[in-house]
């Protein structure tokens, strides 16, 4: 019998997910959208497997699958739907997604699920063809939500990258729809949120529909820095509050092109720095997780597959990217302290370069109990104020986001701020501050539950 972790659910302050239990869960994700259409079982437990290590714990995937998934069957010659039709599920092709659902469940990993990819109810671009209305769209949603009503290990995201609206067609209806169906067999409690196209967030449109538990953005691959910090706090001050972090920021490997959009790589790719600074900042401006990507592996790229953007290396190459293996040192780092008492901080910063590449984040702990400060430059001056902190003496860390290695660096007597600069090499660290008589732990270590 497979064992199916926990649900997931909003902590109660509306700000954070937690377990069932009331653990916190931190949303560390990867983007694998063509998973259950591309892979064998056998491929999908090597991906899985090797995405456990790294610390990820969510994976976002389509069945519904961007690529011609409807017509173009999956390595076992089926397709997802008889004639196109949302209400003639082929069982065949669901029996596969249910095996991927349950490997990932062995594993301790939770799907991040969208029942279809965005095209096939707005085709603006991409393949289609365009299938959904509001109608079949509420009871397809309901039918994929009790076919898995007893997998624990879902998270429901509806969109897939389209607007909302298109030349004066509004296709949030059919998004609802959907939606709606989903929320009526699921309840209440499990987490629905939903993927929008680039630059763009879920609140715009669906922030006070009661079905929404958690915001997304997908602050896009356009250009290195864009400041998904901005997009993290508009969300952050919405009410009703809600969990918010960035769903699809910029790809590792993934080509530049903030002039045409056409994403050539001779104007060079995002590397694990790129990567980082996304995670960090956005993190830090008070999301409640962040997700990964490989410009390979979110299409699990082969050579014998059409390339979507010039994808530098075969997806299985890709798995051991950089970047893939620093983000686990952001989980233990926001995990190692009080976590949901976490807030946002930027009235610390009281000296620092705000060019967006140089763009430092604060964040601190409610109770006063610690702070971090991440500072993307190498040799980077910063002065922060002490004022949200408590106690007489501070302990001072640098934290590689890197290698997760700390080490101290000062326990300082208590002021109104203190002036640092970063260490020479990096580029990017990670300043912790904290109570020095609080005797936590080293940062990035063991997981504190509080």
């Amino acid at each position: 019998m497979i064992h199916h972790p926990e649900p997931i659910r909003v902590s109660p302050n509306r700000r954070f997910l937690v377990t069932a239990n009331g653990a916190p869960f931190f949303w560390l994700g990867d983007t694998a959208w063509e998973l259950f259409h591309r892979l064998t079982r056998e491929e999908a437990d090597e991906y899985l497997e090797n995405r456990r290590r790294k610390g990820m714990n969510v994976i976002q995937a389509v069945a519904l699958a961007e690529f011609d998934g409807l017509h173009t069957p999956n390595p076992y010659g089926h397709l997802p739907l008889l004639d196109d039709n949302p209400d003639m599920p082929n069982e065949a092709y669901f029996e596969h997604v249910d095996a991927v659902i349950d490997l990932a469940a062995e594993k301790g990993l939770y799907i991040a699920l969208l029942p279809t990819w965005g095209d096939k109810y707005n085709k603006m671009w991409g393949g289609g063809p365009v299938i959904f209305n509001a109608d079949n769209a509420a009871r397809y949603g309901a039918w994929m939500a009790r076919r898995y009503a007893d997998r624990s290990n879902l998270i429901w995201v509806l969109g897939g990258d389209r607007p909302e609206s298109h030349e004066g067609v509004d296709f949030a209806p059919v998004v609802r729809a959907m939606a709606n169906g989903v929320r009526s067999v699921v309840g209440p409690d499990a987490v629905l949120t939903y993927h929008p196209n680039g630059g763009r967030g879920s609140s715009s449109t669906f922030h006070n529909d009661d079905w929404l538990s958690m915001n997304m953005w997908q602050s896009g691959h356009l250009e290195p820095d864009l400041p998904n910090w901005e997009m993290i706090a508009q969300d952050y001050a919405r009410t009703p509050i809600k969990p918010v972090l960035d769903g699809e920021p910029n790809y590792e490997d993934h080509p530049i092109n903030p002039f045409t959009r056409q994403w050539r790589p001779e104007l060079g790719t995002f590397n694990d720095y790129d990567v980082r600074k996304q995670a960090y900042r956005a993190v830090f401006a008070g999301a409640c997780g962040h997700t990964y990507g490989h410009h390979s592996i979110w299409q699990f790229y082969t050579p014998e597959r059409t390339p979507v953007n010039f994808p530098q290396m075969p997806w299985r190459e890709a798995l051991d990217r950089p970047g893939a293996s620093q983000l686990i040192h952001l989980k233990r780092l926001v995990l190692s302290r009080p976590y949901l008492t976490r807030i946002p901080d930027q009235a610390m910063i009281r000296l620092a370069d705000e060019t967006r590449p140089r763009r430092v984040q604060a964040t601190r702990d409610s109770e006063g109990r610690y702070a971090f400060v991440y500072v993307p430059a190498a040799g980077q001056t910063v002065e922060v104020s002490l004022d949200g902190l408590e106690g007489g003496m501070i302990a001072a860390w640098w934290y590689d986001p890197r290698t997760g290695e700390a080490r101290q660096i000062a326990t300082l007597e208590r002021t109104a701020s203190v002036r640092f600069i970063s260490p020479a090499t990096g580029p990017d660290w990670v300043l912790v501050l904290e109570d020095a008589f609080r005797r936590f732990p080293p940062p990035g270590s063991a997981p504190n539950e509080g």
